[in-house]
């Protein structure tokens, strides 16, 4: 029997349900505020970005750069990358815009999409990138995702600390003190915005916002030992200091636009879209190269109301690319779509039933979201019906 969660109180979430005035987002974002107005964090610090001196903020770049660039060849910078839009974008822009040597890092999705490989491959060849992929073992990879789609509702929890502490690792194996994200997702996304006029983050932020504050020592409980949690770890935190690590986000230095960075690594670096949209969403060049993450996606639905397309309309209306009307419509056609196209294949990788699936899923449905009407599940509050 697979325990209820409660879910307001796991992620603080408010009672009463309130979308943002401005935007598809609501109040059931971990770690999202409202103004007086209405107005979420995010949108807030949207209208803010249009008040930057961005000429001055890339000067605090090509200061950054100069501080830490190496002149015997090595590297001087790690770059996380998919192969995605955004981080070809960044790794683009500081090697032949700003004659930086970066070191491109990726950790490996749980299952390839055939589309995602193509876009690494694209990436290091047409790009022109050294590139190291993190690939663990496969069956302790398999057994944390597993665990953790079961004891935290999101199977992506294994990929993610592996995806945030590798960088950390390479960037100290390596003896490189500059790691570079794209955008910090906290603030562009609408969460804790303590960082949100700092073009760094502290390296103690990341448990509580990448692993639900449960670090990867969480799991040694349930049978996975030191040494498979090994390549998951951060290096020592002594190393991590004595490195001068310091984590930066090129959306503090460069207007952060999603849709531009698709056109521009595109042209840069052979990315290239799905011919198709994306499940659960109306884009077709985000988040590509894990056949799992739908579930991800799903989850966050399921847990908070807020499903992809909410997060992809939010983001282009405070972008100016589409109107509210019109994402609150995009919302209503996409959010609740289920991700079905490899649903079989991760229920296998998972190794669990439909049945157990389906218990885990209902498991994280709060009340004060959901309720079951002529036996389906409905959202009590949809952005529609406001």
């Amino acid at each position: 029997m697979i325990e209820k969660r409660d879910v307001q109180a796991l992620y603080n979430l408010p009672t009463k349900i309130k979308f943002c005035k401005k935007c598809t987002m609501s109040n059931q974002r971990p770690r999202i505020t409202f103004d007086e107005n209405g107005v979420c964090s995010a949108c807030n610090f949207a209208e803010h970005k249009k008040t930057i001196d961005w000429k001055l903020r890339e000067k605090e770049l090509h200061e950054l750069c100069d501080k830490h660039r190496k002149n015997d060849g090595s590297y001087d910078v790690v770059v996380p990358c998919s192969g995605g839009k955004d981080g070809s974008f960044v790794a683009h822009m500081l090697k032949y815009k700003y004659n930086m040597n970066p070191l491109t890092v990726t950790w490996a999705p749980h299952i390839y999409t055939n589309i995602g490989r193509k876009n690494l491959d694209n990436f290091i060849r047409i790009g022109g990138f050294d590139n190291i992929l993190g690939s663990v073992n496969g069956a302790v990879h398999q057994k944390m995702s597993q665990l953790a789609f079961l004891h935290m509702g999101d199977n992506f929890q294994s990929f993610i600390y592996g995806q945030t502490n590798f960088p950390l690792k390479m960037a100290v194996q390596h003896n490189i003190s500059l790691i570079m994200y794209g955008e910090n997702g906290e603030v562009e996304y609408g969460g804790d915005m303590k960082n949100a006029h700092k073009p760094t983050r502290d390296i103690k932020d990341h448990d509580g916002h990448y692993f639900s504050g449960k670090p990867p020592e969480f799991w040694e409980e349930h049978g996975v030992s030191k040494s498979d949690l090994y390549p998951y770890m951060p290096p020592l935190y002594e190393k991590i200091i004595a490195n001068k690590t310091e984590i930066h986000f090129m959306s503090y230095y460069h207007f952060w636009d999603p849709q531009e960075n698709y056109y521009y690594s595109v042209k840069h670096t052979g990315f290239e879209a799905n011919p198709e949209r994306t499940e659960g969403t109306y884009s077709k060049y985000a988040s590509l190269d894990d056949k799992t993450d739908g579930q991800h996606h799903y989850l966050s639905y399921i847990k908070f109301g807020l499903g992809r397309t909410t997060g992809d309309t939010a983001h282009e209306i405070r972008d100016n690319k589409i109107s509210r009307e019109e994402g609150v419509l995009l919302v209503k056609k996409y959010d609740s779509e289920f991700p079905q196209l490899y649903f079989k294949e991760t229920m296998e990788y998972l190794n669990i039933t439909e049945e157990l699936y389906w218990e885990v899923i209902d498991s994280w449905r709060s009340p004060h979201l959901w309720a079951k009407v002529n036996g389906a599940w409905k959202l009590k509050s949809p952005i529609w019906e406001k």
